[in-house]
């Protein structure tokens, strides 16, 4: 494995954790969630633009019949995602939402069964079986009900999952076209344009407002959006898209610390063994059939009686 590219891409995991620090500071200032989701499209728009205004203003070329497909991912991943997410945040916790999120791939796994009609491979099945059995513990669905999630929680917390899912289904079509950059740019510029009636109005209604306000969505734009997809799509080009899958699964570990131990929420063990499960479920859709065929028959001719 490259470390410059694991480097990159576990600063990117770090930086994605990061993201209900602001998130959870814009609530506290009374913004709602569609204003959040309205000036983080905006804040990363205008940043990811000037970067690669600077860096390589040739990656904004695109053909206009994809078009479309640019505005459904960024319809599904930033607009429908972003304020499933963020909605979650403020119904649950920080640590149950990241736990939630990170159901994406199972969503991508039955999707790409229903449409894509692909089968499912013995990991695959483990992988959807550990992901319940860890959102059964995370949700408190078997329990006493001391977990204290809420439906619309759940439900918000599923769809930022589905949301995040999605991105991994429809952007494989632009990727194939574009460098990630490339999409990360025109996702935020259409979300922009989306809600923009949004930012408008908004700004004319909150008039003068704190620096506090201009600094958290800066922050916001820049360290979990901007610099966030920056760093991944640096990695990727010198490691394989599985592995930097993998290592970016950091993200939920860095959103769970900084809930526990910035903003004081308290997880049952149940809840803690939860999250381990939904974020191995993770790795083990992420590994290569090889890899697993390989360590078989490893196993198989070391445990071969002579």
């Amino acid at each position: 494995m490259n470390r410059k590219g694991t480097f990159f891409v576990l600063l990117a995991g770090i930086s994605w954790g990061m993201m209900g620090l602001f998130v959870i500071e814009l609530y506290s200032l009374g913004l709602t969630t569609l204003q959040i989701v309205g000036y983080r499209s905006v804040s990363a728009a205008i940043i990811l633009l000037g970067y690669v205004a600077l860096k390589n203003p040739g990656i904004l070329k695109i053909q206009l019949r994809d078009l479309p497909i640019f505005f459904a991912i960024s319809l599904v991943s930033v607009v429908f995602f972003s304020y499933c997410f963020f909605s979650t945040i403020q119904e649950i916790s920080l640590s149950v939402a990241v736990t939630l999120l990170y159901t994406a791939p199972t969503f991508v796994t039955l999707l790409s069964r229903i449409f894509f009609k692909e089968w499912l491979t013995p990991q695959k099945i483990i992988a959807l079986l550990t992901t319940f059995a860890g959102l059964t513990l995370v949700t408190g669905f078997f329990g006493d009900g001391s977990a204290q999630i809420t439906t619309l929680g759940l439900l918000t917390g599923l769809g930022s999952g589905l949301g995040y899912g999605l991105f991994s289904i429809l952007g494989k079509v632009i990727l194939k076209k574009y460098p990630p950059l490339t999409l990360s740019v025109y996702t935020f510029v259409i979300a922009t344009v989306i809600l923009l009636p949004v930012i408008v109005t908004t700004t004319l209604a909150l008039g003068p407002m704190s620096w506090g306000f201009y600094r958290e969505v800066f922050l916001l734009g820049l360290i979990p959006t901007a610099l966030a997809y920056i760093f991944y799509a640096t990695g990727l080009k010198t490691m394989e898209s599985s592995l930097a899958s993998i290592t970016a699964t950091v993200e939920p570990v860095v959103g769970a610390l900084i809930g526990i131990f910035v903003f004081k929420e308290i997880l049952l063990p149940s809840q803690l063994v939860g999250m381990l499960l939904v974020l191995f479920s993770v790795i083990i859709l992420q590994i290569d059939n090889n890899m697993l065929e390989w360590t078989y028959k490893k196993m198989k001719r070391a445990f071969k009686p002579e």
